[in-house]
């Protein structure tokens, strides 16, 4: 956690800090193109050398490798990626190579040089998720002011399980997207755009040759429209977990189809020259960047090396004498899969029993196989079907706990006292019983097809409804149980003022009363209670308060 010797602090000719960068080799440097500008000098200096003089070199911006930030078609930034060249070369020792590796809901840190932090500091953050078509990546922070500013833009991201530096820091002085979130640039995203830089890119490639389009793909026959919009919807994640393809043998439009999807899915091989044609592309055939993280071919492959592949990508690599799949099987990590062929590996079922356990674990498959067979009709049983099946009864039975047993409760909760979580609750029981209507308008869920896309959401909603009804129904009883403590208070103060008042006294009758009728009333007010309750408590304890005093509100 010291200051990591790759790091570079990146300094304009006026003497601002402008960012950082990343030393991949003695003389290049990699930083965000926003840090610089194509032909003005920079310094870079490396405060985490040794020695006690913190090394200066000039550096400058490598010709074509420049891409500064533009906008999409959706206005989400793309590029600002800026490769430097150093005057004079550093030790090979200090530089660090950039990793290849499947990051969603992995911790990660960042090394900038922000304001007040010219030394450097450290930043924890989370990886939350991919955005946009560039394939940049989303980092939560880990809690208030630990957001990155401008200094940390071109700072080195590193993966806090592995110690691999896994991408780039894109953070710029504007908010984006309304702040609250740091950008990343991954080292397949950086490789795409800076095609040098892949000398000094490690890790597995999330694509198998096999699977990549060529240039023959680019023929408008080959295209299946249908095919390339159902898998360009599943990329983007449609709320299935597991999608079923069959690509079988000689079906060379459906073949190219596929390698056209998972090729434009991969964050480092999706390029405009990767369909040659992009901008005629057919709407919606387009998947999302780095919509998975590996794609195999399965065609003679044992359960063990496809575990092993998958435990790479996964950067799972301890303990390293525990076989692939038993580290899979201890592991939070979840990836986005693509196996082509699986009815083609050497252990087709010991492979459909890895795949049903990365399915359990959270990660998302798309299997694609040759034939309808015994091991496709299995698949679409084990993993689809039967699943499904739970998962619609599941939410079915959570449902009828929320719009019966849960909905009784807080209705009877909210007949008892007034609860600003009400208004919430009721919402969200509405929004239960609307996805309710919802599953009994199919007329009968047709499981056996494992096509119904809004299970996943509609299961999402509903456990959001349950929390928010359980969260208002625990508030109410709380509410309910202090009002039941005034009205003992009351009660217990009211006895002990008429044992000691020698005269009728209607001021205190009227408070008590007040009190009374509050505690009363349905449902009750308790804030407002408990302030007339308190009020005639003061009163009791205090009969000598002047009237100012007593027209206080009571504390």
């Amino acid at each position: 956690m010291g200051t990591p010797r790759w790091a570079a602090r990146i300094r304009r000719s006026d003497g601002e800090i402008v960012g950082s960068g990343i030393l991949l080799s003695p003389d290049r440097v990699l930083t965000c193109a926003h840090v610089v500008r194509e032909g003005e000098p920079v310094t870079a200096e490396f405060v985490g050398a040794e020695g006690v003089d913190v090394p200066s070199v000039t550096a400058h911006v490598i010709d074509g490798m420049y891409k500064p930030e533009e906008l999409d078609a959706d206005l989400d930034p793309i590029g600002d990626v800026a490769l430097l060249s150093l005057d004079t070369p550093r030790p090979a020792d200090e530089a660090v190579q950039l990793h290849r590796l499947s990051s969603p809901g992995r911790p990660v840190r960042m090394y900038g040089f922000p304001e007040a932090h010219n030394g450097g500091i450290w930043l924890p953050a989370t990886v939350l998720g991919g955005c946009g078509r560039d394939g940049q990546v989303q980092l939560t922070p880990l809690g208030p002011g630990l957001l990155a500013s401008p200094g940390f833009s071109g700072g080195g991201v590193v993966d806090t399980e592995t110690g691999e530096v896994v991408g780039m820091v894109l953070s710029k002085s504007e908010a984006r997207h309304g702040s609250g979130f740091t950008f990343m640039s991954p080292a397949e995203t950086i490789v795409q755009h800076l095609e040098d830089v892949a000398d000094w890119t490690t890790g597995l490639e999330a694509v198998d040759v096999r699977l990549r389009s060529g240039a023959s793909d680019a023929d408008e026959a080959l295209l299946d429209t249908l095919f390339a919009e159902r898998l360009a919807t599943w990329f983007r994640d449609d709320g299935r977990q597991v999608k079923i393809s069959l690509v079988p043998d000689g079906d060379s439009a459906r073949a190219a189809t596929l390698r056209r999807a998972i090729t434009l899915a991969d964050r480092e091989l999706r390029t405009w020259a990767s369909t040659r044609r992009a901008s005629l592309d057919p709407p919606g055939t387009v998947p999302s960047a780095g919509g998975h993280d590996l794609a195999v071919v399965a065609d003679g492959l044992t359960a063990a090396e496809a575990a092993d592949l998958i435990a790479n990508r996964l950067g799972l690599w301890k303990p390293p004498d525990a076989p692939a799949i038993d580290r899979i099987r201890a592991a939070k990590a979840t990836l986005t899969l693509v196996v082509v062929g699986v009815d083609k590996a050497a252990e087709p079922d010991r492979l459909l029993d890895l795949l049903a356990l990365l399915r359990t674990r959270g990660s998302r498959l798309l299997l694609v196989f040759g034939e309808a067979g015994a091991h496709f009709r299995r698949a679409q049983s084990e993993l689809v079907i039967e699943p499904t099946q739970r998962q619609h009864d599941a939410l079915v039975a959570l449902l009828d706990e929320i719009t019966g047993p849960l909905a009784s409760a807080l209705r009877q909760r909210m007949a008892a006292v007034h609860s600003d979580t009400a208004k919430r609750a009721l919402s969200a029981l509405v929004r239960a019983y609307a996805i309710q209507q919802e599953l009994a308008g199919t007329h009968g869920f047709v499981a056996g097809l494992g096509q119904n896309h809004d299970l996943g959401v509609f299961g999402e909603s509903a456990a959001r409804s349950a929390d928010r009804i359980r969260s208002a129904i625990g508030t109410h009883d709380e509410l309910v149980a202090r009002r039941d403590e005034l009205r003992g208070r009351l009660a217990a103060y009211g006895d002990l003022y008429q044992a000691e008042a020698d005269h009728e006294d209607l001021d205190m009758a009227d408070r008590y009363l007040a009190a009374h009728q509050l505690l009363q009333a349905r449902p009750c007010d308790v804030p407002a209670a408990e302030a007339a309750v308190l009020h005639y408590i003061r009163s009791v304890e205090e009969p000598d308060a002047s009237p100012a005093q007593e027209g206080e509100p009571p504390r």
